[in-house]
């Protein structure tokens, strides 16, 4: 097949599969009328036209790579899935290991294998590589049978200016998507190792007082945008709890989501159908845990459980206390606790008491010696390292700032 013939199929299948999604058949039809008459041209001019093996009326399914460290998992990583997966047919995500992000960027702070098996858990991923090398390559592509690349409008530079994909953008493989606005890895660091608290959604309840200045450390710095529409892009696959559900419900802070968090949203398939999740607001979950937390807002943190396969359903800012009207309202069959994440009570109070005189609570344990302080430990055990980790990716957030320009959001 000539090169100019292979130039038109993939125009007009682009096309074809844009009309596919609006279901306007009467375009397909002139379309395809379209291609006729460009193969008959073709034929006239005595081109070889060799037989398509994929016909028209099916859609070649696009396998798309995304790779990174996901070192701490945001909502601006999740965000970044998901509008590859409106690229993807098939998601197949690279993840770095744990020699290979410190030999470019420094230490990580969670384990490879705990980032490998939160990525599984990610709605939007089809396929996990492990142990990827750090620049994607052609070669790579081709190995992982992968049609695009795709990453951020944060394309990574090299010393003469030009892109690290060079090689990929060239050859027309590469699709860029909108980074989240006002999230970042460095900025979870940084929230940690400073102690701020501007990161929590406001509250007429709780004033805080800052430890740091802000204005010193963070002139006009972004912030992650609680747009609804965002939101509802994160829930779209949401079903709505019907009477046949068995519903099992759990509440807690879900702060710097992690895998000991999925591990436990899995369990929880084993006592019903139907996963309900309670993300308390950043007023009660700092008067039960104090300091700067939780490190996540509100906002960040229902998409974070949003993203995982397991979470069928998500309250954002539940009653502290599971009532008769809402365990009727939500249809819940069975609540969960578990001491690894729930919020602790206060005054000797048992505030699943009523749960438990109606023969609907179950305590479960996690396989998993990990928590919010278990990572915030990890960060200040290695603070002189990350504090310059932090400098320097501050410096190239501020960088990309002051330079970005619109870019639609999928």
């Amino acid at each position: 097949m000539s090169d100019h013939l292979s130039i038109i199929y993939d125009k007009i299948d682009s096309l074809i599969s844009l009309v596919e999604a609006q279901e306007r058949k009467e375009k397909r039809a002139i379309l395809e009328s379209i291609i006729f008459k460009c193969e008959n041209v073709l034929q006239a001019d005595g081109v070889q036209i060799t037989p398509r093996v994929q016909p028209l009326n099916e859609k070649k399914k696009i396998r798309a790579y995304l790779d990174g460290c996901f070192d701490i998992m945001h909502s601006g990583h999740y965000n970044a899935i998901r509008q590859a997966k409106k690229i993807a047919d098939i998601l197949v995500v690279g993840i770095h290991s744990d020699k290979e992000i410190e030999k470019f960027k420094g230490p990580t702070t969670m384990k490879e294998d705990e980032r490998y098996n939160l990525l599984r858990a990610c709605k939007w991923v089809d396929e996990v590589v492990e142990d990827v090398p750090y620049v994607t390559t052609m070669d790579l592509l081709d190995k992982l049978n992968c049609d695009v690349n795709i990453h951020g409008d944060d394309i990574p530079r090299k010393e003469d200016g030009t892109s690290i994909f060079d090689e990929v953008e060239k050859a027309g493989r590469m699709k860029i998507i909108k980074r989240t606005e006002g999230i970042s890895t460095t900025d979870i660091v940084g929230r940690m190792l400073l102690m701020t608290r501007t990161h929590h959604l406001p509250s007429d309840s709780v004033h805080h007082n800052q430890t740091v200045s802000d204005d010193d450390l963070y002139p006009v710095r972004p912030t992650l945008l609680p747009t609804v529409h965002r939101l509802l892009e994160f829930s779209n696959d949401i079903s709505r709890i019907m009477p046949t559900d068995k519903v099992v419900y759990i509440d807690g802070d879900f702060d710097l989501f992690h895998v000991g968090h999925v591990e436990i949203l899995q369990k929880l398939k084993e006592f019903g159908n139907f996963v309900l999740v309670g993300v308390h607001d950043d007023s009660t979950v700092n008067k039960h845990w104090g300091r700067n937390y939780p490190i996540m807002n509100m906002y960040e943190r229902v998409l974070n459980v949003l993203s995982c396969k397991y979470v069928d359903e998500v309250i954002m800012g539940p009653p502290w206390v599971p009532t008769h009207d809402m365990i009727t309202t939500m249809n819940i069959h069975l609540v969960i606790g578990c001491k690894a994440f729930n919020l602790k009570s206060v005054n000797g109070e048992d505030r699943f008491a009523y749960v438990k005189k109606s023969g609907k609570y179950k305590e479960i344990e996690s396989a998993r010696d990990l928590s919010v302080d278990e990572i915030v430990k990890r960060i200040i055990q290695n603070r002189e390292q990350f504090e310059q980790k932090f400098s320097k990716g501050d410096k190239k957030q501020q960088l990309y700032n002051n330079s970005k320009k619109f870019n639609p959001e999928l």
